[in-house]
C-alpha cells in the first residue's frame, strides 16, 4: 500500500472526527474544551427546565446569548450575556471555552463580545454546565464542586430561586439586578434594586444609580419592614399549592445578602426589576398557561422615579404615560413598547427674547389640573397668579409655575407629574409655558377660530331654543312620565314624577347602606323601585354623566337602571322591579322559599357572569364594593340580578368609609380594606366567595347560637372542602339532593375566593369558566387571616350538632330528617 496517497485521506479523516466533537447538539447539558456552541443549536439543563442559547427579543433583529425557560410556551429569558454587546447576526457566532479556561463569545471575525473574564485556567480543566436552577455555572472537570465562575454571581434583571442578592464586603461589590431597556432591549436600564452598602439591613430600588424611591425597610430577623406580607409566606398565590417560598437573609463578615428556595421544585417563580421600574414576584400558571405577577412595588405604577421621563406624566387611573400638551414622545418606538422613561420633547421651541425673557405674544400658558407637582420647585414672593405667570414669563429657564397662595415656579426639565383623579384633594393645577402655536391664543388659531365661534354662536342658540321649547313641554307634563318615554329610553325624572309613582315613598321594599328603596309603578303601570340615595354630595352635572355612563351598561344579571333624579340636593335612581326580591330572603327566610339546589347553582353562575361582565367588559373597570345577597336581585324567573352596582362609581373617594359603616356588610370586607391598602377588582371577588358559601349552606357566613358565642362558616367550611367533606356543607333543608359534581366546584370557588392575599384569588372571568366546567379548580388551603379572626374573636369551631339542627323555631320533625347527614359529618 502506498502510504504517501493514503496520507490525505487519513487527514481528513481526522479532521471529520474532530468537527464532530467540536459541534453541540440540541440536548447536551454542557461545553468542554473541544466543543462549542452556535446557532441554532441550544444547552438544555439535565432536568430539561432551562435552555441556553442565541435569541432575540422581540421584533428587534438583534442577538444575544441567554437562558430561558425550557418547558414554558412563551419564551421567558432569565439571564443574558452580552447584553450590551447584541451580534447582528448569529451565523458563525459561537459560544466556547477558550485556552486560558474562560467562556467566551466570539462573533464570525473572531472577536470576543463576551467573556467570564477569570485569571487564566489551564484548559483542560474547565467545563460549563447549564444546571437545572437556571445557572450556568463554570467549574472544575475533575471535581464538580470547584466553581470558577457562575451566572447566578452576575444576574441581568431576574432573580432565580438559589441565586443571591447582596454585597461583597471584601471585594465592595453590590450585586444588583438591573432592569432591561425595553421589552426588546435587555441593555442595562434605568432602574435597579440592591442592598445598602452602608450598615443598614435594607434593600433599595434606584433610578439610575442615584434617586431611591423604595426601600424595603430594615430586616428584623423574620422579615424587612416594609414587606408585611412575608410573615404571612404570602408569596404563593399559585391556585392548588402550599405556601411555597422560603426566604433567608445571611449578613456575616464577607456578605450580607439575601436569598430563597422553593419548597416545592417543580414550580416556576422568578423576581424580576421590570423595565418599568417596579420589581415583581411571577410564578407560571400551567392551568392558564400564563405568567402571574402577584407581587410588586412600589404598589402603584406612577411612584416609580422617571417613569415617564422629562415632560411626561403618569396617569393615575391606566399607570400609563402621556406626554404634556404641545410635546411628543422623544423615542416614538420605545413608547410603543411601554418603555417612557426617554421622556417628550417640544412640537415647537421657545423663543427666547434679546433681553433674556420671553415674548409674551409668542408664548403663553396651558392649565393643567389635578396634578401632583413635582419636586425642585423654586418658591417667589409674589402676591397674585398674574404676578406669578410674569415672573416665569420674565425667566428664560421657567417652563411651568403654579400659584396657591404662594408662587412656585420650575425651571428645566419637569419630572415625575402625576395626573390625579379628578376632585383628588391632593391635586394642584400647574401651568405650563408653551409657544402660542400650541395654544387656542395663537395668531393663527384667531385668524381661523373666526368661523367657528360664528358656529359657536349659532348653535347656542339653536340649542337654547330648543331648550326652552323642551322645558316649556316639562312644566307642562312635569307631573307625568308618557309610557312612550319609559319604553326602552334611560330619562331624567322629575322629583315630583317619583313621588306620585312611590305614592311619596310610601312602601318600603328595603333600607341599606346608600339610602331606602321604595316600590312603584309609572303610568303605564311598569313596576320599579326607586332608591333615594343618602349622603350623596356630588354635583349635579358629574351626578348626570356618572349616571349617564351607568345607564348604559347592559347585561342579563344586572339589574337595569332605568332613569335618575337629580334636583338639587335630592338624588335617586329608578330600576326595574324584582317581583322574587333579593336573594337574603331566600337563604334566611322561612322554609316556605326554599331554593333548590339548581336554582342555587344557576343564581351563583349568574351573579359571577355579572360581575365579571363589570369587571371585564366595561370600558372601565367597575368595582362592585358591595357584594352580598340583598344585593343579589331576583327576576320572575329567578334569574339573578346584581343590584348597586354603580354605587361605588358615584360615591367615588368617599365610598370606602360608607361602606365600612354599613350594616350587615363587614362580614364580606376583605381583608385589604381592613388593612387600608387600595382596593381592587380583587375584593369583589373575595365578598363573592362569601355569598357563595352562603348560597350553599343557606346560612350567614357568621351567626350568633348563644351568648357570648359566635359561628365562623367559613373557617370550618374550607377545613371541610380540604379533608373532602364538602356534603357537608349543603343546606341541611335541602335533604342532600344537589349534583356533587357542581358542589365541588362551588365549594372550591368559594375557598379560593376568599384567600388573605388579592392575588391568590381567581378573576370573575375564571370563575365563571369553573363552574361552567370548562376550567378545573384544585382544592384551597386554609385562608390564615380568617383563621386568626376568628381566634381573636373568640369564635368556636363548628359542631355538626349547631350546623344541622337548624335554628331553634324550626320543628324537632325537620331536624330528624338530616340526623342521618349530620352524622356523616362528624
Amino acid at each position: 500500500m502506498d502510504t504517501r496517497r493514503s496520507m490525505p485521506f487519513l487527514y481528513l479523516l481526522l479532521f471529520f472526527i474532530f468537527s464532530l466533537k467540536a459541534y453541540l447538539s440540541n440536548g447536551s447539558d454542557s461545553i468542554t474544551p473541544t466543543q462549542h456552541l452556535s446557532w441554532p443549536h441550544n444547552l438544555t439543563s439535565q432536568g430539561g427546565a432551562f435552555e441556553l442559547g442565541f435569541f432575540t427579543p422581540g421584533n428587534s433583529q438583534k442577538y444575544y446569548i441567554g437562558i430561558w425557560y425550557k418547558r414554558v410556551p412563551e419564551q421567558t429569558v432569565v439571564w443574558v450575556a452580552n447584553r450590551e454587546k447584541p451580534l447582528p447576526n448569529p451565523s458563525n457566532s459561537i459560544l466556547k471555552i477558550a485556552e486560558d479556561g474562560n467562556l467566551v463569545l466570539l462573533s464570525p471575525s473572531n472577536f470576543p463580545i463576551w467573556s467570564t473574564n477569570l485569571i487564566s485556567k489551564p484548559l483542560n480543566l474547565t467545563v460549563a454546565v447549564l444546571l437545572d436552577t437556571g445557572n450556568l455555572v463554570l467549574r472544575d472537570r475533575s471535581n464538580s464542586s470547584v466553581v470558577h465562575w457562575q451566572s447566578f454571581d452576575h444576574p441581568t434583571n431576574t432573580w432565580l430561586p438559589g441565586g443571591w442578592l447582596g454585597l461583597n464586603k471584601v471585594t465592595g461589590e453590590n450585586q444588583r439586578l438591573t432592569s432591561w431597556k425595553s421589552s426588546e432591549d435587555p441593555a442595562p436600564g434605568l432602574f435597579s434594586i440592591e442592598i445598602d452598602p452602608g450598615p443598614s439591613t435594607q434593600y433599595f430600588i434606584m433610578w439610575n444609580g442615584t434617586e431611591i424611591y423604595w426601600t424595603s425597610g430594615n430586616w428584623d430577623g423574620a422579615i424587612f419592614s416594609n414587606v408585611p406580607e412575608m410573615r404571612l409566606n404570602d408569596f404563593d398565590f399559585i391556585p392548588g399549592e402550599r405556601r411555597n417560598y422560603g426566604f433567608n437573609f445571611i449578613n456575616d463578615e464577607q456578605r450580607k445578602y439575601f436569598y430563597y428556595s422553593l419548597k416545592n421544585t417543580s414550580s416556576r417563580s422568578r423576581l424580576v426589576i421590570d423595565h418599568s421600574g417596579q420589581i415583581k414576584m411571577i410564578s407560571w400558571l400551567g392551568y392558564s398557561s400564563q405568567w402571574n405577577p402577584f407581587w410588586a412595588q412600589p404598589i402603584s405604577q406612577c411612584d416609580v422615579y422617571g417613569l415617564c421621563g422629562s415632560f411626561g406624566s403618569c396617569n393615575e387611573k391606566s399607570s400609563s404615560c402621556t406626554c404634556l400638551p404641545g410635546f411628543e414622545p422623544k423615542y416614538p418606538n420605545d413608547w410603543d413598547l411601554e418603555s417612557w422613561s426617554g421622556g417628550c420633547t417640544r412640537k415647537t421651541h421657545l423663543e427666547c427674547g434679546h433681553n433674556g425673557s420671553f415674548d409674551s405674544e409668542k408664548n403663553g400658558f396651558w392649565a393643567l389640573p389635578y396634578m401632583k407637582l413635582p419636586n425642585g420647585s423654586r418658591s417667589l414672593a409674589v402676591g397674585s397668579i398674574r404676578k406669578c405667570e410674569l415672573a416665569c414669563l420674565n425667566d428664560c429657564s421657567c417652563t411651568a409655575y403654579a400659584f396657591e397662595g404662594r408662587c412656585s415656579i420650575w425651571n428645566g426639565e419637569l419630572s415625575n407629574l402625576k395626573q390625579l383623579s379628578d376632585g383628588n384633594s391632593e391635586g394642584r393645577t400647574i401651568h405650563l409655558r408653551l409657544a402660542a402655536s400650541e395654544l387656542k391664543i395663537s395668531d393663527r388659531s384667531k385668524g381661523t377660530s373666526t368661523w367657528a365661534v360664528v358656529g359657536v354662536v349659532a348653535g347656542a342658540v339653536l340649542l337654547l331654543g330648543t331648550a326652552l321649547f323642551f322645558i316649556c313641554r316639562w312644566q307642562r307634563r312635569r307631573n307625568i312620565v308618557s309610557s312612550e318615554t319609559v319604553q326602552g329610553s334611560f330619562i331624567a325624572f322629575s322629583y315630583r314624577s317619583l313621588q306620585i309613582a312611590t305614592k311619596n315613598f310610601s312602601q318600603t321594599l328595603g333600607c341599606g347602606g346608600f339610602g331606602s328603596v321604595f316600590k312603584g309603578a309609572l303610568p303605564d303601570q311598569t313596576m320599579v323601585a326607586v332608591k333615594k340615595l343618602e349622603g350623596l354630595r356630588q354635583g349635579e352635572k358629574q351626578f348626570r354623566t356618572e349616571v349617564s355612563t351607568i345607564g348604559m351598561i347592559q347585561h342579563v344579571n344586572l339589574i337595569r337602571l332605568r332613569g335618575f333624579c337629580s334636583e338639587r340636593a335630592k338624588r335617586l335612581l329608578v330600576y326595574d322591579y324584582m317581583p322574587n326580591g333579593s336573594l337574603d330572603s331566600h337563604l334566611f327566610g322561612e322554609i316556605s322559599n326554599i331554593l333548590d339546589w339548581p336554582t342555587r347553582y344557576k343564581i351563583a353562575i349568574g351573579t359571577a357572569r355579572g360581575i365579571a361582565y363589570l369587571h371585564e367588559k366595561c370600558r372601565d373597570c367597575i368595582i362592585h364594593c358591595d357584594i352580598k345577597p340583598e344585593n343579589t336581585l331576583l327576576d320572575a324567573g329567578f334569574c339573578p340580578k346584581v343590584a348597586d352596582f354603580g354605587l361605588a362609581k358615584l360615591m367615588g373617594r368617599e365610598f370606602s368609609r360608607v361602606l365600612t359603616t354599613m350594616r350587615g356588610t363587614r362580614g364580606y370586607l376583605a381583608p385589604e380594606w381592613i388593612s387600608g391598602l387600595a382596593i381592587t377588582s380583587k375584593a369583589d371577588v373575595y365578598s363573592y366567595g362569601m355569598m357563595v358559601f352562603e348560597i350553599i349552606s343557606g346560612r350567614r357566613n357568621s351567626e350568633h347560637f348563644e351568648v357570648g358565642e359566635t359561628v365562623f362558616f367559613p373557617i370550618w367550611a374550607v377545613r371541610k372542602i380540604t379533608s373532602g367533606e364538602i356534603h357537608c356543607l349543603l343546606d341541611y333543608r335541602l335533604e342532600g339532593n344537589a349534583n356533587m359534581e357542581e358542589l365541588g366546584r362551588a365549594c372550591r370557588v368559594a375557598g379560593w375566593c376568599i384567600q388573605d392575599n388579592e392575588n391568590d384569588r381567581p378573576s370573575m372571568g375564571q370563575i365563571v369558566q369553573i363552574l361552567e366546567g370548562v376550567l378545573e379548580v384544585n382544592v384551597p388551603p386554609v385562608p390564615r387571616s380568617l383563621q386568626i379572626l376568628a381566634e381573636n374573636l373568640n369564635m368556636v369551631s363548628l359542631s355538626e350538632s349547631s350546623l344541622y339542627q337548624g335554628p331553634s323555631s324550626e320543628s324537632t320533625n325537620s331536624r330528624s330528617k338530616t340526623s342521618s347527614l349530620a352524622g356523616s359529618c362528624e
